[in-house]
């Protein structure tokens, strides 16, 4: 029997109860569970084999409820917030002690969004508590854009996924934090450092680090197939390599007619990057469950939600 179902009295029940929903987003599905439940929390990092340093994402219903969540709001962040929320945009700020720990990994610091889908901005609005919600996938595994991709991870560890269709934006949230009152990218995501700095003016990044990171998305293996995958700018030389191989091909906008790809899929045939970030992951998903030999996929052009694709594609391949 499924666990997919749109019915948000049952999530609120469930999570009322301590128990983890995965929930859908803008950006991917979120495996969520009550911040203040020491219980749902330590699950999250159980069900998705996640390491305790890695934190988690708090969202909010609403602006109104940051300042239960942090104790300092730089003027830059209340700019990007005003911009942005609810949106594809998560902020790094102080925390309020009321914050567990586990939560944060022991920094203080607490990452924070409101996301930008009906579905769960109405749930987050009937609950009394925000949800720490990360990518409702296995630590490294593809994150899902698609209720049946939760499905297909979790259907035996948790009790529902709301189904919210398929997820508009299909890449992360931007992580931004401060330094010295000053913000800087921890991650790049579907919002793109051009539509940031046309609000605050430039930024800096700093988006890989392997141990004690500042926000989530920044280990350097992430989002990855199980299928060996290859992140190159010349597809016909890469295909060369492997003769024998069974090949499936993940492009841009061309096809390329080699005799040698078993599966062909294109992100956007108009070369456009929003149609090619909502496809990355389902188009990941689908070359994975074909027992392909290697996965090659084409670096997009460095622009725009190129680079925050490309990010996700050198993670996949690393």
């Amino acid at each position: 029997m499924s666990i997919i179902s749109k019915d948000i009295q049952k999530a609120i029940t469930i999570l009322t109860n301590n128990n983890l929903v995965a929930i859908p987003t803008e950006t991917v599905y979120g495996l969520a569970g009550n911040i203040f439940s020491k219980k749902a929390i330590k699950n999250i990092f159980k069900t998705k084999k996640r390491p305790l340093f890695n934190p988690l994402i708090v969202h909010i219903a609403s602006i109104d409820n940051l300042q239960d969540i942090v104790s300092e709001i730089p003027e830059k962040a209340a700019m990007l917030a005003k911009a942005f929320w609810p949106g594809s945009m998560t902020l790094v700020l102080k925390k309020n002690p009321i914050i567990p720990d586990i939560i944060t990994a022991g920094k203080d610091t607490v990452a924070v969004r409101i996301p930008n889908h009906p579905v769960t901005l109405e749930l987050l609005q009937k609950l009394p508590f925000p949800l720490a919600a990360p990518s409702a996938n296995p630590f490294n595994n593809i994150s899902p854009t698609k209720p049946e991709h939760v499905e297909g991870y979790f259907k035996n560890d948790i009790q529902q996924v709301l189904d919210g269709g398929a997820c508009k934006n299909g890449i992360e949230s931007t992580i931004i934090g401060f330094e010295n009152n000053e913000p800087i990218i921890y991650r790049l995501g579907a919002l793109s450092i051009e539509k940031i700095e046309a609000v605050i003016g430039k930024i800096a990044i700093k988006n890989t680090k392997e141990e004690n990171p500042e926000a989530p998305g920044m280990l350097h293996k992430h989002y990855s197939p199980l299928t060996k995958t290859i992140l190159t700018t010349n597809i016909p030389n890469e295909v060369s390599k492997h003769p024998t191989k069974k090949i499936g091909l993940l492009s841009f906008n061309t096809s390329y007619k080699e005799k040698a790809i078993v599966t062909e899929i294109i992100l956007s045939k108009l070369g456009n990057l929003e149609e090619a970030a909502t496809n990355l992951y389902d188009a990941l998903h689908q070359l994975d469950s074909l027992n392909l030999d290697v996965i090659i996929v084409e670096k997009l052009p460095e622009i725009g939600l190129g680079k925050s694709i490309n990010d996700r594609l050198k993670r996949a391949s690393f």
